[in-house]
C-alpha cells in the first residue's frame, strides 16, 4: 500500500540538526513544488514562509525571527497556546496559534477534486520554548510541529523548486487565491494597522476563547510595534543584500558578544556529534587492524519502532524495559535516597538472519538514551573476527578498545554463539571470559551488551555458562517474516526512492514472493534481507529498460512494470536414493 503521507512524515521526523539538509533535498525533488513567500495572509503575513507540496500532501514551513534563543513559554490552556511570554517584554500572539489557524484555513480550501489532501504545518523558532513537552499532543492535534532554539534565521538561504510543470503547482495558486479572498472581504486591502503585530496587547479570555478561531477583527486598530528606524532601515537593507546574492560582511563583535553569537555558516552545517563518536577502528596488534561498524543514534527512536513490520512482542517488551529505566532515572532524580530496581540493559536478540535484529539494536541504543539511561546510545557492531587475532593478546587488546568505542552505548555482538567451542585453547573462550569480567564491573553502567544470533546455538551459549545466563535477563525472540509482513517491507522499502508497482507488477511480484516463500530452507531464508535483494534485481532491471526506451513522461520513471521483475530460481529438490 502506498504512503499517501510521504511528504509530510518526512518533515515530521527532521529535528534541529537535520532540518536544513532536507529542505535542500526537497529543493532537488523534482516531484515537490515549493517556493518561498514573504508572508502568507491573514495569519503569517508578517513571517517568512515556505510552502511544499506533492500530489497529496501540502506542508507550510514558517520562520520565527523572535530574537536570539529568548527563553519563550506558550500559555498553558486546553487549547493551542494563546500567547508567548518573554520575561521583562509584553507578551505576543502565539505564532505556533497563527500558524495552526494558516493550516485550517488551506484544509477548508478545496485543493483536491477527488481526494482530500493532507495539510501540515512546520514552524522553526528562535525561541526556547521551555514547557513545550506540555504542549506537544496539543500541536499533534493541530497538525503543527515546533522545532526551537536556532540562531539567526533571517541569515538562512532556503532553496525552492518552482518547476511550472508540476501540475501540484495549482495548489498554491488555490491557497494563494483562498487566502486574498478571505482577507479581501474582511478588510479590503490589508493595511499595517490591521496586521497581527509583535508587542500588541494581550487578549483576554473573552476576546479568544477555547473554541475561538484567531480573527483578524479581534485585533485592535494601530497596535503596531515601534522600533528604532536606524534598526529597521538596517534590517531592510541587509534583507535586500542576501536576497540579491552579495555578501553581507560584518564587522567583528565584541568580545563578550563572542560567547553567546554563533556563525550562522557553522549552525547549517557543522554536525555537533561529528566528534562525538569513534572512527570504527581497533588495532587488534601492529600488523592489524579491524573495521568495527558504528551505528549512530537516531532522532525519533520511538517513532521508527512503531514503523517496523510486525515485531509486536518485540516493541512491547522494549516499551516495558525502557519504562522501567524512564521511572528509574525519575525516581533518582525525585528521591535521592530512594532504592532503583535493578534493571539490566544486556539483552539476548534471537533470531535468524534479515529479522531486523541489528536494526532494532539501533533503536534500542537510541531509545536508552532518550531518557538518560545511555549516554551517547550509538551501537558497535562486533563480531567473532573482531576480536580473534594472529598473535597471543589480540584478544584482550580488542576488547579494551572495543568497550572503549561501545562506552556510553551499545556493543552488539553478532552470531555471538561462534565465541564457544568444545575446544579449551579456542581463544573464543577467553573472550566470553573478558566479557564476563566487565559485566561483573559495578563502575561499567554507561553501556549495554546485546547478543545476537540463531536461537538453539545461542540459548545452548547461555546455558553452557550460568553467569552468562544470569547477565542477560532480557531476551527478544524475532520470528520469521509472513509473506504478508514482507510484502508490507516491500511497500516501505520502495517508498523511499517514490517508487509506484503497476497492479500487474504487483501481482507479478507477490506470485514471484510466495514461490519463494513456499519453497525456503528456513535455516537459511533471508526474511527482509530476501526482499531487499528482488529489490535490488528489480532497481536494476528497472534502470535498464529506462535507459534504453527512454519514457517521455517522468511519472514512468518511478513506475515499476512486470518487464522489471524477474523470476526466482527455484532451487530443485535433492533425489532420494533408494526404494
Amino acid at each position: 500500500m502506498q504512503n499517501t503521507n510521504r511528504l509530510i512524515d518526512d518533515f515530521k521526523n527532521q529535528t534541529k540538526t537535520t532540518i536544513w539538509k532536507h529542505l535542500d533535498a526537497m529543493a532537488a525533488n523534482y516531484v515537490v513544488y515549493s517556493t518561498h513567500l514573504n508572508g502568507l495572509d491573514p495569519f503569517l503575513n508578517e513571517y517568512d514562509v515556505y510552502l511544499y507540496c506533492n500530489e497529496t500532501n501540502v506542508v507550510v514551513v514558517c520562520l520565527d525571527c523572535c530574537g536570539n534563543g529568548d527563553d519563550q513559554i506558550y500559555e498553558e490552556s486546553e487549547s493551542l497556546g494563546l500567547f508567548t511570554y518573554n520575561e521583562g517584554d509584553e507578551p505576543r500572539v502565539s505564532v505556533v496559534r497563527r500558524l495552526a489557524e494558516a493550516v485550517k484555513l488551506i484544509k477548508e480550501t478545496r485543493l483536491g477534486y477527488d481526494s482530500a489532501i493532507k495539510v501540515y504545518g512546520v514552524l522553526l523558532t528562535e525561541a526556547e520554548i521551555l514547557n513545550s513537552y506540555k504542549l506537544q499532543r496539543l500541536w499533534d492535534d493541530a497538525d503543527v510541529m515546533v522545532i526551537d532554539g536556532f540562531r539567526r534565521l533571517k541569515y538562512r538561504k532556503i532553496k525552492v523548486n518552482e518547476d511550472d510543470c508540476l501540475d501540484c503547482k495549482a495548489y498554491i495558486s488555490k491557497i494563494l487565491d483562498a487566502n486574498h479572498g478571505i482577507l479581501d472581504a474582511k478588510h479590503g486591502i490589508m493595511d499595517a494597522n490591521y496586521g497581527i503585530m509583535e508587542g500588541q496587547a494581550p487578549m483576554t479570555s473573552d476576546i479568544l476563547s477555547e473554541n475561538d478561531e484567531l480573527n483578524l477583527d479581534d485585533f485592535p486598530k494601530g497596535s503596531v510595534r515601534i522600533e528604532d528606524e536606524d534598526d529597521d532601515e538596517f534590517s531592510k537593507l541587509l534583507d535586500q543584500f542576501l536576497k540579491e546574492g552579495m555578501e553581507v560582511v560584518d564587522e567583528k563583535p565584541d568580545a563578550e558578544d563572542d560567547e553567546d553569537e554563533e556563525d550562522p555558516e557553522e549552525d547549517v552545517e557543522e554536525d555537533p556529534e561529528e566528534e562525538f563518536f569513534p572512527n570504527g577502528e581497533i588495532e587488534q596488534n601492529l600488523n592489524v587492524n579491524v573495521k568495527v561498524d558504528i551505528l549512530r543514534p537516531i532522532a525519533n527512536p520511538r517513532e521508527e519502532l512503531d514503523k517496523l513490520v510486525g515485531c509486536a512482542d518485540i516493541k512491547r517488551r522494549m516499551d516495558e524495559l525502557v519504562a522501567l529505566t524512564s521511572y528509574n532515572k525519575m525516581m533518582r532524580d525525585l528521591f535521592p535516597d530512594s532504592k532503583q530496581h535493578e534493571v539490566s540493559l544486556h539483552s539476548v536478540f534471537l533470531g535468524r538472519p534479515g529479522t531486523g535484529k541489528t536494526t532494532v539494536c539501533k533503536i534500542f541504543g537510541s531509545l536508552l538514551r532518550k531518557v538518560g539511561a545511555l549516554s551517547k546510545g550509538h551501537v558497535v557492531v562486533c563480531d567473532r573476527g573482531t576480536f580473534i587475532g594472529t598473535l597471543w593478546g589480540d584478544e584482550e587488546r580488542s576488547m579494551k578498545q572495543v568497550l572503549k568505542m561501545a562506552q556510553g552505548g551499545v556493543l552488539m555482538i553478532d552470531e555471538a554463539y561462534l565465541l564457544a567451542s568444545k575446544n579449551e585453547n579456542d581463544p573464543g573462550r577467553l573472550v566470553i571470559q573478558l566479557l564476563m569480567n566487565v559485566l561483573a564491573d559495578e563502575t561499567q553502567r554507561d553501556i549495554a551488551v546485546v547478543l545476537c544470533g540463531y536461537k538453539e546455538p545461542m540459548m545452548k551459549l547461555l546455558d553452557s555458562n550460568p553467569g552468562l545466563y544470569s547477565r542477560f535477563p532480557n531476551k527478544f525472540e524475532f520470528a520469521d517474516f509472513t509473506v504478508d509482513e514482507l510484502l508490507e517491507i516491500t511497500q516501505c522499502r520502495v517508498k523511499d526512492y517514490d517508487y509506484q508497482f503497476t497492479a500487474k507488477a504487483w501481482e507479478k511480484y507477490r506470485q514471484v514472493l510466495l514461490q519463494a516463500y513456499q519453497v525456503r530452507n528456513p535455516e537459511t531464508w533471508g526474511n527482509a534481507r530476501f526482499v531487499a535483494n528482488q529489490l535490488e534485481r528489480i532497481y536494476i532491471q528497472h534502470a535498464t529498460r529506462c535507459v534504453k526506451h527512454q519514457p517521455k513522461d517522468k511519472r514512468e520513471l518511478l513506475k515499476i512494470t512486470p518487464e522489471d521483475i524477474l523470476p526466482i530460481e527455484v532451487p530443485r529438490q535433492k533425489a532420494k536414493i533408494g526404494f
